[in-house]
């Protein structure tokens, strides 16, 4: 079983390239996934979470589009199959507050100690907190969506799009 983890603050690196480069370095170094996405377009952790996982069990099911795992997380997260289009998920040199996401893919995973993690981001304990344009925007949420099933089933209307990601191929 994968372990899922969930960070939630301020990049502390703000160009976007350089940030990756340090993802990848710790992503290397521990054998986990790290997956930076901006947090305006994550709507909750059962969202996050449910890409994850339906992204890991694509990969271990070789059903995978992405050939890096973060990024078919992020394309799960999305709610899109092309790559391309997912990548608007991830964070940009505007971000500012980011959900760093990272997976074991199994005994030789291990996790970056808080030193690491604190050269990328700084810790913020208000978790969750999205932007609702935002997420209307990410994810192609209509008015006529939202007066159908209400503003307070946003986070349903993003998860039936992250569900619905295998019915794209």
């Amino acid at each position: 079983m994968n372990e899922i983890r969930l960070l939630f603050g301020k990049p502390v690196i703000r160009d976007r390239a350089k940030l990756i480069s340090v993802l990848r370095d710790l992503q290397s170094r521990h054998g986990c996934v790290m997956q930076a996405l901006d947090a305006d377009k994550v709507v909750s952790e059962r969202h996050i979470r449910f890409a994850a996982e339906k992204a890991l069990a694509a990969i271990s099911q070789g059903r995978n589009i992405a050939k890096d795992p973060g990024m078919e997380i992020m394309r799960y997260a999305s709610g899109e199959r092309q790559i391309e289009r997912a990548l608007a998920m991830g964070i940009s040199d505007s971000t500012e507050r980011m959900v760093l996401l990272l997976a074991s893919l199994g005994d030789e995973s291990h996790w970056p100690d808080a030193s690491e993690l604190s050269s990328l981001m700084k810790l913020d304990l208000r978790g969750c907190s999205f932007k609702e344009e935002a997420v209307k925007d990410a994810f192609n949420i209509s008015m006529q969506e939202i007066e159908t099933v209400g503003e307070g089933r946003i986070e349903e209307l993003v998860i039936e799009r992250v569900a619905l990601v295998d019915t794209y191929r």
